[in-house]
């Protein structure tokens, strides 16, 4: 009997084989393809061209790309009656420009949110409109209305393609601490929230992460960004096993962090894809950044937690009944994500997942995932419930280890 073939290009190809196995799995049994159409209107890169060229007085106005340090600075420069108009003659511009003073970020996102509604009520009785056409449109025509319910504070908001979005729940100005949730697959306008499984959506993620932080010290003042403010894989195909999408979104997530106002410790909450995005971006995170919280991660496009490259702990957790498990962790040619985040060898501080029920419970209410969570975002280290029965993974942790 000849000897088995166990040739690098062989394991290669058996590993591509594996990945494209466990795809076709998840495409049928885990997440779902949601396709969108464009819609008419103004967008974010027409209004853009007009800011170029504008100009308040004599001044003109800063480049776009400028540091938000830059932005900061001609905004503070400003009366209050430029800054309003401005908001409301660039809406698209203002309300996504890292450096502009939060409550006018969201002033001019809700001028957008009106132009985007109206745009979008015309097409509900566009003749011309398939039927999925026409339940998209009426779709989108009911998330701008709840976006720009009062009390509503949204610090980004793209109508464009598939839209973009991010909301801020809590002072941003004056919280004494910030917790980012970075969503996966499937984020976008549409499924930014849900009625159905609110808890596996950016804003009902949100909401039950305030409200458990909140639990957990009654006199903290936290805020918490559903962030959804980059684009995310549709399903399960090639941008969902490659890292493209997650590089593109990691600098809008290291501008966004490194923008916040104040100085408050920031922690992120990564779910899915979005662990694959904050570990591509972990090595620029602003020191404020002190901990990435990954939860049913496919990988961090790392091999271990010291190669992230960032002073920021690192937390990872996984229900037992998440089938994210069943994903290989391992990158080939630039497919897959890498080394698991909760195997012992990675390095990362194991938490437990109790109660979060597969791979979308982990914000459920009443988990031990939250309640962890929960602990990471008021700072209550000594709370954590490691995934071990020891306290590992506090280990190292000022006035932690002895709780």
């Amino acid at each position: 009997m000849p000897p088995l073939d166990t040739s690098p290009s062989l394991s290669v190809w058996r590993m591509l084989l594996a990945l494209a196995v466990v795809f076709v799995f998840l495409a049928t049994t885990g997440w779902t393809t949601i396709r969108h159409q464009s819609t008419p209107g103004e967008t974010r890169e027409s209004t853009l061209a007009a800011w170029a060229h504008g100009r308040v007085g004599h001044r003109p106005l800063p480049d776009a790309t400028a540091p938000a340090r830059t932005i900061a600075a001609f905004f503070a420069s400003l009366s209050p009656a430029q800054r309003i108009r401005l908001a409301d003659r660039y809406p698209l511009v203002v309300g996504n420009l890292n450096g502009v003073p939060v409550t006018l970020r969201y002033h001019a996102n809700h001028v957008s949110l009106a132009h985007a509604l109206d745009a979008e009520r015309g097409r509900v009785d566009d003749p011309r409109l398939n039927a999925d056409g026409l339940h998209e449109a009426r779709r989108r025509v009911d998330r701008f209305r709840s976006l720009m319910r009062p009390g509503r504070q949204i610090l980004a908001f793209d109508p464009t393609g598939t839209g973009r979005t991010a909301e801020v729940l809590g002072d941003l100005e004056r919280t004494r601490r910030v917790s980012v949730i970075v969503p996966g697959v499937d984020t976008n306008l549409l499924t930014f929230q849900k009625t159905a499984r609110m808890y596996s959506a950016p804003a009902g993620m949100a909401t039950s992460l305030y409200a458990a932080e909140h639990r957990a010290d009654p006199g903290a003042r936290t805020a918490v960004i559903a962030w959804a403010d980059y684009t995310a894989p549709v399903g399960v195909g090639i941008d969902a096993a490659i890292g493209r999408l997650a590089e593109n979104g990691a600098v809008r997530l290291v501008d966004l962090t490194g923008a916040l106002p104040g100085d408050a410790p920031v922690s992120l909450f990564c779910h899915s894809y979005g662990s694959v995005l904050c570990g591509v971006a972990a090595s620029r995170l602003p020191a404020r950044v002190t901990d990435v919280v990954v939860a049913g991660s496919p990988g961090m496009r790392a091999e271990r937690a010291a190669d992230l490259a960032t002073p920021a702990r690192i937390w990872a957790m996984r229900d037992s009944g998440d089938w994210i498990a069943d994903v290989p962790h391992v990158e080939v040619g630039g497919v897959g994500h890498g080394a698991d985040p909760v195997a012992p060898e990675f390095g990362a501080r194991l938490l437990s997942a109790a109660g979060a029920s597969g791979h979308a419970g982990y914000f459920e209410p009443g988990t031990g995932s939250l309640a962890n969570f929960a602990a990471i975002g008021v700072g209550a280290y000594g709370e954590l419930t490691c995934a071990a029965a020891d306290s590992a993974c506090r280990r190292g942790i000022s006035g932690a280890e002895a709780a």
